[in-house]
């Protein structure tokens, strides 16, 4: 099934449900838990230093700034780049960082924002594989009254692109029901002396 276009305002919003198939899924959640050194930064809040809702890790070969908390550059593992391609094929574009995110329950989430940090540039493509429980994706335009929904399936595909990250916020709920693990790797193009 090839990616399908979501009809939004000032946006560009494409979704595979069935990108990988849930044997592959499966495999890349158990490598990425067991392999990925993951860890929970903290983070200021409304003047508050809090620890962020979830665990991360970055690789890519520059650093990544977003909410005053920078990741250094880190060499992307050689087991990891295959994915890569995968999502580099299905997009048409190339990706030289990647953030993952992996939410441990339900109570883990990510809070209302947009990827609009200077170093992704003016309009940043931004592809997100899914593995494991699955999440709602929800959406609100900036400056209508517009929202919008996904639920995020275990080896589904998201890319977020064109104007999106002017118009619209993004964010992962909490889901008190879910019981099992996410991750989530946000492919990106870092754009070098921003």
């Amino acid at each position: 099934m090839p990616l399908e276009r979501q009809l939004l305002t000032d946006a560009e919003l494409w979704w595979q449900a069935d990108f990988l198939p849930a044997p592959v899924a499966q495999h890349w959640y158990a490598l990425l838990q067991e392999q990925v050194n993951w860890q929970q930064l903290p983070i200021r809040m409304f003047g508050r230093v809090l620890l962020q809702p979830r665990l991360l890790c970055w690789y890519g070969e520059a650093s990544y700034t977003y909410s005053k908390l920078t990741l250094p550059a880190t060499p992307w593992p050689a087991w990891l780049l295959p994915l890569k391609q995968q999502v580099e094929q299905a997009v048409g574009a190339s990706f030289n960082g990647v953030l993952l995110n992996y939410y441990r329950d339900g109570q883990d989430s990510m809070g209302w924002h947009s990827d609009d940090e200077p170093e992704l540039g003016r309009d940043p493509m931004i592809a997100s594989v899914s593995l494991g429980a699955a999440r709602r994706f929800t959406l609100k335009h900036k400056q209508q009254p517009l929202k919008h929904e996904l639920l995020l399936t275990e080896g589904s595909l998201l890319v977020m692109a064109g104007y999106m990250q002017h118009h619209w916020l993004h964010a992962l709920p909490k889901m008190a029901r879910v019981q099992d693990g996410r991750i989530n790797l946000t492919f990106r193009q870092i754009i070098f002396g921003s």
